[in-house]
């Protein structure tokens, strides 16, 4: 016999609506699938009053932190994340009552920046983890102790699931439904919901970062300008390090310690931010992109694009060409 599981989520002021919609109704979904309440769903709230959304829609929510929830045990608790809660000043209310609920609940976690929260309550430490692409590097520097998987769509840690940005929190409730319910009713709700059942590829397909700006010392500036503006030249270690008049061994090292990468792993990054350019105009076939962008051929093109971006450089062509005006 299957017993109810209590799903908690707290949504904050200025709460990414979506992060707290989409779970919502991936659970409430596989309630109507397996035909049973095999969800009770509730919102709860950091302070008193209607939560308003960073959309600027109101939600009522079913509980305020600190209130008493009864008899009513959580199973999971997810924390939403809002556009500031990268930057948002540690709210200690909420910091104690996490502290406090999720050594009982059976899972906890969260969905885009709301691993912010959790970070701030120490509950991360030692943990891998994702948030949404945008903020992961800065979770990763605020919070040295967290292990973060920046492509990742969602990530599984022991009782401890976050997910990547926004819609990546109903792939995260789809998992969460197929470990309780089973397969078969996890496709089932993807079926209904008219999404992915495994979403192929992480989120850096998604990323929109651009080219990191030239750092380091203004000759080292001008080399990395001079690469991005050309990324189908030489651009060896011995060649890069000749425009400085530099001997190789100490361009490189200069070059990894100043701009935070090596030579090759930099003109690499450069490489496929043009690619992924080029194959979003969907005017040039992997084997053109590879040649303008100074990769050998299209096989170290699609290498070099898996590796960074998660997906082959034909199925990025097929789903973004002509995407970017």
């Amino acid at each position: 016999m299957r017993t109810t599981k209590t799903i908690a989520i707290l949504a904050m002021p200025g709460v990414q609506l979506l992060d707290v919609s989409g779970p919502l109704d991936v659970f409430a979904e596989a309630n109507v699938q397996a035909r049973t309440e095999a969800y009770r769903l509730r919102v709860i709230a950091s302070q008193p009053g209607a939560i308003r959304s960073s959309s600027g829609v109101r939600l009522m929510p079913d509980a305020v932190i600190g209130e008493d929830m009864g008899d009513e045990p959580i199973h999971t608790l997810l924390v939403a994340g809002t556009p500031h809660a990268a930057t948002a000043a540690t709210n200690l209310d909420v910091t104690a009552w996490l502290r406090k609920l999720t050594p009982k609940a059976r899972r906890f976690g969260s969905v885009c920046s709301g691993a912010f929260v959790l970070a701030q309550a120490g509950l991360l430490n030692g943990r891998r983890v994702t948030t949404h692409w945008a903020v992961a590097d800065q979770l990763a520097q605020s919070f040295p102790a967290v292990q973060v998987d920046a492509d990742a769509i969602h990530v599984r840690d022991g009782r401890l699931r976050t997910a990547a940005g926004v819609t990546a929190g109903l792939d995260l409730s789809l998992a969460l439904v197929e470990e309780d319910l089973g397969r078969e009713i996890a496709m089932k709700v993807a079926a209904q919901l008219v999404m992915l059942f495994k979403r192929p590829g992480g989120q850096m397909q998604f990323s929109r970062k651009g080219e990191a700006a030239p750092t380091g010392r203004s000759a080292l500036q001008e080399v990395q300008r001079w690469i991005a503006a050309n990324p189908a030249e030489d651009h060896s270690v011995a060649h890069l390090a000749g425009r400085m008049s530099l001997s190789p061994r100490h361009f490189a090292r200069l070059f990894t310690q100043e701009v935070g990468a090596t030579p090759a792993a930099w003109v690499e990054g450069i490489r496929v931010s043009t690619a992924r350019r080029l194959l979003e105009a969907g005017d040039a076939a992997p084997k053109q992109v590879a040649a303008q962008c100074g990769f050998a051929d299209a096989d170290t093109l699609r290498r070099a694009f898996q590796r960074q971006v998660g997906i082959t450089p034909a199925e990025y062509r097929k789903r973004y060409a002509h995407a970017v005006g």
